[in-house]
């Protein structure tokens, strides 16, 4: 599965290979590497195997086994996708996907497929699923597309909030600063005395 920010800068920096025929590559995303497309893929397309050495959960030695490409195909088989050569890998994950994971127990084995038509240079991806979210993704904070997007709406609109906010506290206290009796009766007096220099014909400051 897709790679964390952190655990991306531990993993080597010459890209895996990829044969050129194949609508694929992979290249440098936002949370590391990631699985672009190279040429359009059709909505409904296989795009790639997920595969890797199958885990059996009844042996406790294959059971213990842990990391972050584990994809568990029912209560007792599991793939061990951390192998190098299973570049679908490095597809991240999206709370908006243009893919999604085809799992066939019966065969053991997992196909990414496209659920949108993927466009050369788009990076593919797939939902993760709820546990593999609140286990890696939610502690963190999700950097799909969709959340950054999000997060930066919500920030835009608390910018706006606030500058509401100020602005109307600026006109209270402007409109409170107009109506206060300590001013009034400066400009009573004012008026006052200067009616009274009028009539007494003498010069008041």
């Amino acid at each position: 599965m897709g790679l964390s920010a952190s655990f991306a800068s531990s993993i080597l920096l010459i890209m895996p290979a990829t044969s050129s025929n194949k609508s694929y590559r992979v290249g440098r995303s936002k949370t590391g590497l990631g699985l672009f497309a190279t040429k359009p893929i059709k909505k409904g397309t296989r795009i790639i195997r997920y595969h890797g050495p199958i885990l059996d959960s009844r042996i406790p030695e294959q059971d213990d086994i842990e990391n972050k490409y584990l994809f568990e195909l029912n209560g007792r088989w599991t793939i061990d996708g951390s192998v190098r050569k299973n570049l679908a890998r490095y597809i991240n994950h999206s709370c908006r996907p243009n893919a999604e994971s085809d799992v066939r127990p019966r065969e053991r084995k997992v196909f990414i497929r496209a659920i949108k038509n993927i466009e050369p240079g788009d990076e593919i991806n797939y939902d993760y699923g709820t546990d593999y979210f609140k286990a890696y993704l939610k502690p963190i904070g999700c950097k799909c597309e969709s959340c950054e997007k999000k997060r930066k709406k919500l920030r835009a609109e608390a910018r706006a909030d606030r500058a509401k906010v100020k602005a109307r506290t600026e006109r209270k206290a402007k409109k409170a600063g107009a109506k206060s009796p300590n001013n009034k009766g400066a400009k009573k007096k004012k008026l006052n005395g200067y009616a009274v220099a009028k009539r007494n014909g003498r010069a008041r400051a």
